[in-house]
């Protein structure tokens, strides 16, 4: 009782107070702040468990880093950055390039205006180690051919679904058509490997998950990551954080907070 906790639930936290069995419960490390606490257990544990659970990320190897300026895609590049000589290649909008290299993204690539895959070939003609892709649709075929030999996809949303404010059957339709399809007879001939990841499905894990929370905590209290947060907005403005993400403005996690932080509410006052 009174303990500071992060909390991992499916759904239902945009809400001042929630029940949650307490075995979805971690406690906070010292100095971590609530917005970080709030910002670090989704995406560091899908991050985590793609790059080294399934991805088997080692020193010297290559990966390509999706919506790279997204919660999942900074945090996974924070993890990238523990493990020896990784060279990263991270999709983003232009405006967030800079942004990315300080961070630690070898080669960011334009996806609005440059082919990603003709771009990482020209660098890394062979191809990359491990792709993480929240795309889904033809992105996850163009995912599997940029791999090397022994190489490693990893998918683990349909980010091209989503297309504005409103649901478009035709995208739907088509993300539907093209989504990537492979036999094992198929794997075989490639040595490569598919996997497949969905946090939310790992209910049943809880030993599972808590060991990889015990990893990240101790990642964080060494500084080795730190969730980076694009912005703070109180629940009445939910309408206004959903389009920042929308627009694919923000840099990091975008966090929800009952009330305004405490100096914005005295400035809207002045």
């Amino acid at each position: 009782v009174g303990d500071k906790v992060m909390v991992l639930a499916r759904s239902g936290l945009w809400q001042e107070v929630v029940n949650v069995p307490a075995s979805q419960t971690f406690p906070m490390p010292e100095g971590m702040s609530f917005e970080e606490a709030a910002a670090l257990l989704v995406n560091y544990i899908t991050a985590y468990m793609i790059l080294f659970d399934f991805g088997n990320l080692r020193p010297n190897q290559s990966v390509l880093i999706h919506m790279a300026a997204g919660g999942v895609g900074t945090a996974a590049i924070q993890l990238c950055k523990t493990v020896e000589n990784v060279t990263i290649f991270g999709t983003a909008s232009a405006s967030k390039h800079d942004s990315l290299k300080e961070s630690g993204v070898a080669h960011p690539i334009d996806y609005r205006t440059m082919d990603y895959a003709e771009e990482v070939r020209k660098i890394s003609p062979k191809g990359v180690d491990i792709v993480l892709d929240p795309l889904g649709g033809s992105d996850t075929s163009k995912a599997f051919n940029l791999l090397k030999p022994m190489g490693k996809l990893i998918t683990y949303g349909v980010a091209n679904l989503l297309t504005g404010q409103k649901k478009n059957l035709m995208a739907m339709a088509k993300t539907w058509w093209n989504q990537f399809s492979i036999t094992a007879l198929q794997l075989l001939h490639q040595n490569k490997a598919v996997c497949g990841y969905h946090l939310g499905y790992m209910d049943e894990e809880a030993e599972l998950i808590r060991s990889v929370v015990a990893k990240l905590v101790n990642l964080y209290s060494q500084g080795k990551i730190k969730p980076k947060i694009d912005s703070v907005w109180p629940f009445d403005q939910v309408a206004e954080a959903m389009r920042q993400m929308q627009e694919k403005k923000n840099v990091g996690k975008v966090i929800l907070v009952p009330e305004a932080p405490k100096e914005e509410a005295k400035k809207a006052e002045n």
